[in-house]
């Protein structure tokens, strides 16, 4: 039977992209879930909300594209936000079986205080990549998805 070593372990979680990419995410994750705790809101919510902050209500297709999200979770990360009021959903008039998200006032409310805190933690995060750093990852990151 064929082994794999533990040299090729620590190899692989030495150099491992995509285990590098998962952990740097849950570690960003987290600080931002523990900014935007005081204002009940994950930085899902936050990036779903934002991601309906626009003129016009937007169909699910291109949300769920935006947050690289199938559309069934697309709907169940909506849920919570509906029942408090922050976005609602309805039926596309253009398309019956469509519907179109829109973020209330409250909706709208919440983004605009909870924007400081994010600012903020940006800025903290930021600072930890240094003068180049964030705009090389963004720029890493987008080649690779």
């Amino acid at each position: 039977m064929n082994e794999v070593s533990f040299q090729t372990t620590l190899h692989v979680r030495d150099t491992c992209l995509c285990l590098h990419v998962q952990r740097a995410a849950r570690a960003l994750a987290r600080r931002f879930d523990e900014a935007l705790r005081p204002l009940n809101l994950t930085n899902g919510q936050f990036s779903l909300l934002m991601s309906l902050n626009r003129p016009e209500p937007a169909r699910m297709a291109p949300v769920a594209q935006l947050l690289a999200m199938d559309r069934t979770t697309l709907i169940a990360a909506l849920k919570p936000l509906e029942r408090r009021g922050l976005v609602s959903i309805g039926v596309d008039p253009n398309d019956r079986r469509g519907r179109l998200l829109t973020l209330t006032e409250a909706g709208r409310a919440l983004l605009a205080e909870a924007m400081p805190v994010w600012t903020r933690t940006h800025a903290d995060v930021d600072a930890l990549l240094g003068v180049d750093g964030p705009d090389r990852l963004r720029s890493d990151l987008r080649a690779v998805s």
